[in-house]
């Protein structure tokens, strides 16, 4: 499948004008990663927006000197990143292959490069960045707001919308800051209602409305 086309599964991507999604095309460095292998680290200084063509990266951000913890999934679609223009610093968060990917990276000074001649990318850098910024919020309030099974429920809808979540149980609770087994007892009286189908690294949401009412 073309790159393009790969890319054009991300809202991100998709919404912006043709001529600079051709630019950034042209300027992105496709890199095929291996289970495990990093895209960035938390504290790089070279940013830069990334993004995921196939599979899925692990969102980690480090809890203490000898512990990461996994706040989210990006999967294939998803765009995320940031840029040093206007104040900003280095990279906040580690980015790592789950499984096997492919991703595209566009470095800041490529970002330079086309903004001379496309002003509008910053506009949708900076919608980016906003973006991420509103789902971390907004995560930060459910984790704090919902008991366990809300959690999980808000997770599911986020990463699942109406269809399933490519997702293991082991993720799941550690986004969740639950144990595996609190998850799998959660998880099974979702099943039992109907709610979702667990598989083997995914978990079917069968009944999204079910799921929104343990949220809202």
């Amino acid at each position: 499948m073309e790159i393009e086309t790969l890319a054009l599964r991300g809202a991100w991507f998709a919404h912006l004008p043709p001529p600079l999604r051709a630019a950034l095309l042209r300027a992105g460095r496709v890199v095929r990663l291996g289970a495990g292998q990093w895209v960035y680290g938390e504290g790089d200084e070279e940013t830069g927006v990334v993004l995921v063509l196939d599979g899925a990266l692990r969102i980690e951000a480090s809890v203490g000197a000898e512990r990461d913890v996994l706040v989210n999934l990006a999967p294939a679609g998803a765009a995320f990143g940031q840029s040093r223009r206007g104040g900003g610093g280095p990279r906040i968060v580690t980015a790592r292959a789950a499984g096997r990917a492919t991703v595209m990276l566009v470095a800041d000074s490529a970002l330079e490069r086309i903004a001379a001649e496309q002003p509008l990318l910053w506009r949708a850098v900076s919608e980016l960045v906003y973006g991420q910024l509103d789902a971390m919020v907004h995560l930060a309030a459910q984790m704090l707001a919902l008991g366990p099974r809300g959690r999980i429920a808000a997770r599911l809808l986020a990463f699942g919308g109406e269809g399933g979540a490519a997702l293991g149980q082991a993720d799941l609770a550690e986004m969740c800051g639950l144990s595996r087994k609190s998850v799998n007892a959660h998880l099974a009286a979702l099943e039992r209602r109907g709610a979702i189908a667990r598989g083997y690294g995914r978990i079917a949401i069968l009944d999204a409305g079910a799921l929104r009412m343990l949220v809202e």
